[in-house]
């Protein structure tokens, strides 16, 4: 997630189409299933964090990176998804070829209505906001910015495994998201189209395109997060947006989802929405105090594990639980 684009401030434009919720979303406060809502467990994602961070620095094309890799694919294989790598040679915005892959889960589920949750899996190769300048050109833990988003969809998988949904749920990890442009480097020029590598590949080369819709998580497990309405994802999926803060309430987190709209973030959506067509969210944590909005463990050596807040996780991956299980698709 990125810079440019970037202003949390209320936005002056409305986009009218956003308002208008499509015919087939399900609304979450009607629906008529009885359900079991499962526990999302804080503990459980939080583990898979500081698994991530254990690592090392998970910078696509690195021995840390590939490790990091094999444990997330035997992760979802071992609740059940069927697991294959999108892999490519994305090419950083100074030439440097980097070997990776977008990691694709499948759900076993034979539904006819399908779902898809993403986050990046790769960590930032540069401190570049970190308040020590001998460090910005050294790489972070990422354990918000990246492993979060991961973990919450691990602990998604694991307790959906057994739950008898009438839609399915697939996963994609993104890779190479976080290689966009430094701040120290002034010679680069335009950055825009050197973040979310593998989101955009993916877009281009999808595995399915038959999704009803997409979430994104990106750093929710930050302390002190809070999650407003994103204007890419307002501007495409605006029904998806409606559903999460929906979900929000029904699981009691509305504290943590703030019914304001932000401003427009350079994430993974982008291309899911723009080029592959999904409509697609993006949850992202706000920080309205914070000089960069993304809060102050950003792009800096203190993104880790000590700065991983459960609540947070819980509120998150609760809420997305919740609006899986209170979809009402007719599958027959």
């Amino acid at each position: 997630m990125k810079l440019a684009n970037f202003c949390f401030f209320l936005s002056v434009l409305v986009m009218i189409s956003a308002c208008k919720k499509k015919k087939d979303s399900p609304d979450l406060s009607s629906s008529g299933q009885d359900i079991a809502v499962p526990e999302f467990v804080a503990d459980s994602a939080y583990l898979h964090i500081v698994k991530q961070c254990g690592f090392g620095p998970r910078v696509t094309g690195t021995e840390a990176h590939q490790r990091c890799g094999e444990y997330i694919i035997s992760r979802f294989q071992d609740y059940g998804l069927t697991v294959s790598k999108q892999e490519q040679v994305f090419r950083r915005y100074d030439g440097v070829k980097l070997p990776g892959y977008n990691i694709i889960a499948v759900s076993p589920s034979s539904a006819t209505n399908r779902i898809l949750v993403t986050a990046h899996w790769d960590s930032r190769p540069w401190a570049d906001h970190d308040t020590d300048p001998t460090k910005w050109k050294s790489p972070i833990s990422g354990a918000n910015d990246g492993a979060s988003g991961v973990a919450v969809m691990l602990e998604m998988a694991r307790i959906l495994k057994s739950a008898e949904l009438p839609i399915a749920v697939d996963f994609v990890c993104f890779d190479a998201e976080d290689a966009g442009v430094p701040e120290w480097d002034s010679s680069a020029g335009d950055s825009s189209e050197s973040w979310c590598l593998g989101s955009r590949y993916w877009a281009n080369n999808p595995h399915s395109r038959d999704y009803r819709f997409g979430i994104l998580l990106d750093m929710v497990g930050g302390q002190g997060a809070r999650f407003y309405r994103e204007g890419y994802s307002v501007r495409y999926a605006s029904h998806v947006v409606d559903m999460i803060f929906q979900a929000a309430q029904k699981a009691g987190y509305s504290d943590y989802f703030v019914q304001s709209d932000a401003g427009f973030v350079t994430d993974d959506h982008v291309p899911v929405n723009t080029i592959a067509k999904i409509p697609m969210a993006d949850v992202i944590a706000y920080y309205p105090t914070a000089q960069s909005g993304f809060g102050p463990t950003w792009h800096t050596f203190a993104d880790d594990a000590a700065h991983i807040d459960r609540n947070t996780l819980k509120a998150v991956g609760q809420t997305m639980v919740q609006l899986i299980c209170s979809l009402d698709y007719d599958n027959k």
